[in-house]
């Protein structure tokens, strides 16, 4: 198992379109994900639970691997919110 914690700082969070390309990230991926939002654990393999968890610019969000290349595809989740899901900050 692998976790760490994050801040989302894309402009519009993790809305339509960043919860989209985030989920086709994840889709792939053989170990489990769970991303955890305040008291919300959602699995963001599906684009309208990880919507459901209502996640906004800066909030802070743990992302949790468990499984086959549990560390490795944290990095990568991590990267991709770090680099704005093909949005950036603002």
């Amino acid at each position: 198992m692998a976790s760490a914690k994050i801040v989302v700082m894309n402009k519009s969070g993790l809305h339509l379109r960043p919860a989209t390309e985030f989920s086709k990230l994840c889709a792939p991926m053989k170990c489990d994900i769970t991303i955890v939002a305040g008291e919300k654990r959602v699995n963001p393999k599906s684009v309208l639970m990880l919507m459901s968890a209502g996640i906004s610019k800066g909030t802070e969000i743990e992302i949790i691997t468990e499984g086959e290349d549990a560390e490795a595809n944290l990095q990568i989740l991590l990267d991709a919110i770090k680099g704005g899901l093909g949005e950036g900050e603002e």
